[in-house]
């Protein structure tokens, strides 16, 4: 079956959906701050489906290897050292990020969701 443009917007209505769920569990974070033995949670970003099996191949001894492993520090992952004496690891500094992001993250892909509308309206005749 041909893509047709049908799997960019249901990728795109996927990340919204995940962005929602997202903002939720992060305001939950947020709230929770002060509640003892509260542990932060956070989502794991949906996999892309149907990537083809694409992947990367080894030219040379000289390149990097394959091991999946992101190069750098990313600091989304980083360990969390900080805990209150009531043993809550929340850091509001860094959920308050999260919300803000996650935020921006969603509003582009309501635009992107928009844009694809429009211009499918266009394309049967039926907008503009």
């Amino acid at each position: 079956m041909a893509n047709n443009g049908l799997g960019l917007m249901g990728a795109l209505k996927t990340r919204m959906h995940w962005h929602q769920a997202r903002q939720k569990l992060l305001a939950e974070n947020v709230s929770n701050a002060d509640t003892p033995r509260f542990k932060p949670h956070d989502l794991r970003a949906p996999s892309p489906a149907g990537n083809g099996g694409v992947t990367l191949a080894q030219t040379s001894p000289m390149h990097l290897g394959l091991s999946g492993q992101q190069g750098g520090f990313d600091s989304r992952d980083a360990k969390r050292f900080e805990t209150t004496p009531s043993s809550n690891s929340v850091n509001l500094e860094d959920e308050m990020m999260k919300v803000a992001q996650n935020q921006s993250d969603y509003q582009l892909a309501a635009s992107l969701y928009s844009k694809s509308l429009g211009l499918m309206k266009i394309a049967i005749g039926k907008g503009r």
